[in-house]
């Protein structure tokens, strides 16, 4: 699989570091820098002029900190390569707008395969040859972990493309196993995660908390428990019919693709997956019949979800 890297800014360095790093370097057949967000005029009138003037062949191309029309330059590239396929990244609420995003893809030819991941460290496999060739390596991490009290070894079996997964794998050997998604939330704010603190009011959450929580998640997949997550009282819910899925409806992981909160369809009332809960607490203050809570004991995680 041949790689064309589309690369802005302190982001984009980032990625292109932690791809070629851990384990795609020889993948990588060019690397095209572009001026950061902050070199560039507010407005910018014709896009072709900041098309790369040497494009090699390639079977993927990814674009990682390209701010604005920008990113316009996506479909001449994917074009001169003959790329079957796209990944463009979100870090920042303003980057990358959804009315942009399918700019883009009416430029392109119906067969290339693009996503937008939001973050990066979200990307899951989605039935695309060269996405998924990706995706074994880099994407929504997975770790395995050995262990008895203490963490002896995490192995990384797919990680956050900007490196961060390796890093708190290395950092968690020691680590007693009931402080492990702590220690692992502190070293990756530590590493420290690129992503911006900005929320995205679409989704009532910042991409940093996202990427976050798939960092704990993974932790969590891996142990085969939590001991934080909120949790639904099934007495309590009246049922999803009642409330117009306010819990669903404002969880800002599944806004952002996930299915933290999800229908039961046995009882028609809400649970929540303890797995990827980020433990925000906004479900809580959503459900108008307080049937949510926050639970401080171990609760068992699925080690095997849907989204692998």
């Amino acid at each position: 699989m041949k790689i064309f890297i589309l690369s802005s800014g302190d982001y984009g360095s980032k990625i292109v570091n932690g791809i070629a790093t851990h384990g795609l370097a020889s993948n990588i057949v060019g690397i095209h820098e572009f001026p950061s967000h902050e070199e560039l005029p507010e407005f910018i009138d014709n896009v072709s002029e900041y098309i790369p003037k040497n494009i090699p062949d390639a079977d993927l191309i990814i674009a990682v900190g390209i701010h604005g029309d920008l990113n316009l330059t996506i479909p001449d590239v994917v074009k001169t390569s003959g790329a079957q396929s796209v990944i463009a990244p979100l870090y920042h609420p303003k980057q990358l707008p959804l009315g942009l995003q399918n700019e883009i893809k009416k430029l392109l030819p119906s067969q290339i395969a693009i996503v937008f991941p939001m973050p990066f460290c979200s990307l899951t496999p989605v039935g695309d040859k060269y996405i998924d060739k990706f995706v074994e390596t880099f994407g929504k991490p997975i770790v395995n972990i050995e262990h008895g009290e203490e963490i002896t070894n995490v192995e990384v079996v797919r990680g956050a493309p900007c490196g961060s997964t390796w890093y708190i794998a290395d950092n968690l050997r020691g680590i007693s196993i009931k402080n492990a998604e702590f220690e692992a939330a502190n070293k990756f704010h530590n590493f420290p995660c690129s992503a911006s603190m900005t929320t995205d009011h679409n989704i009532g959450e910042t991409y940093l908390h996202l990427a976050g929580f798939k960092t704990t998640e993974s932790i969590k997949r891996a142990l085969g428990f939590t001991y934080n997550s909120a949790v639904v009282d099934p007495d309590t819910c009246e049922g999803l019919n009642e409330c117009d899925n306010l819990c669903i409806n404002s969880c800002p992981n599944v806004l952002a693709g996930d299915h933290t909160i999800y229908h039961n369809s046995k009882d028609d009332k809400a649970r929540i997956d303890p797995g990827s809960c980020g433990v925000c607490e906004v479900c809580v203050r959503e459900c108008p019949y307080g049937a949510i809570n926050i639970l401080d004991e171990k609760i068992a995680v699925n080690k095997t979800p849907d989204w692998k």
